[in-house]
């Protein structure tokens, strides 16, 4: 992503990607169309919370974390075939620069897979921010730490009660929403987080302006007596 690139997406809402989003994916069948949004994440830490106009913009890199036994989680969540990280490696020294770390937990499970250690090293090695299909701990340190970081819940369980880290910069999925390393994650704390493909970016920055100022020509439309239904049949 250039910077030029991101400046443009800087200027839309998570709520404007997710509508370009709608208009250019076909969801698959038995599928419902998630435009790119995150369902159930939210902020937990003060870096996103505090003036709620703190937006993060960067490509994703993956943790994909298993159930330690087929009893501590949903044994059917997707994985890959075979560990890919190194004996005696620690998932989270391999933290990419720069990145948006997305992890996923496997769903059902009530420890946490990030706690105030984990946060601190992701933060040292210069994570943007960090979204978590899952749960997170040790509240006091994340908010100190200053680092953006989402997910679905909070716990005081450690990790290996349940979870075990499995593979880096893999597939994911969140809830039915798959995420490739690379693609552009944009946490917007007013609206929520999207997640643009990769290979969508150039067509969402293309048709969002064209939709903002539809939707700007509706609003006008609205405050000036038109009937909602006229305004879309008009202008959109």
């Amino acid at each position: 992503m250039s910077s030029e690139q991101l400046d443009q997406l800087d200027r839309f809402t998570a709520c404007d990607i997710s509508d370009a989003l709608l208009k250019l994916q076909v969801p698959q069948a038995g599928r419902r169309a998630c435009a790119g949004f995150l369902e159930g994440i939210n902020p937990f830490s003060a870096a996103v919370s505090d003036n709620g106009k703190l937006k993060i913009i960067a490509p994703a890199s993956t943790v994909q974390f298993q159930p330690k036994s087929e009893v501590n989680g949903n044994p059917s969540t997707p994985k890959v075939e075979s560990s890919n990280i190194e004996s005696g490696k620690h998932w989270v020294d391999m933290t990419q620069p720069g990145t948006i770390v997305v992890i996923q937990q496997p769903e059902g499970q009530k420890c946490a897979v990030v706690g105030g250690i984990m946060a601190l090293r992701m933060s040292k090695l210069g994570a943007k921010a960090v979204v978590v299909s899952g749960r997170v701990r040790d509240m006091d340190e994340l908010q100190a730490i200053g680092m953006p970081i989402w997910a679905r819940d909070k716990s005081t369980v450690g990790t290996s009660a349940e979870a075990k880290p499995y593979a880096l910069q893999v597939p994911i999925y969140v809830g039915e929403l798959e995420i490739k390393p690379g693609d552009i994650v944009v946490c917007d704390p007013t609206n929520g987080v999207v997640v643009i493909p990769k290979k969508l970016l150039d067509e969402v920055l293309r048709i969002m302006p064209t939709l903002e100022q539809n939707d700007a020509k509706v609003k006008e439309a609205v405050i000036n007596g038109l009937s909602v239904a006229e305004a879309f049949a008009r202008f959109r």
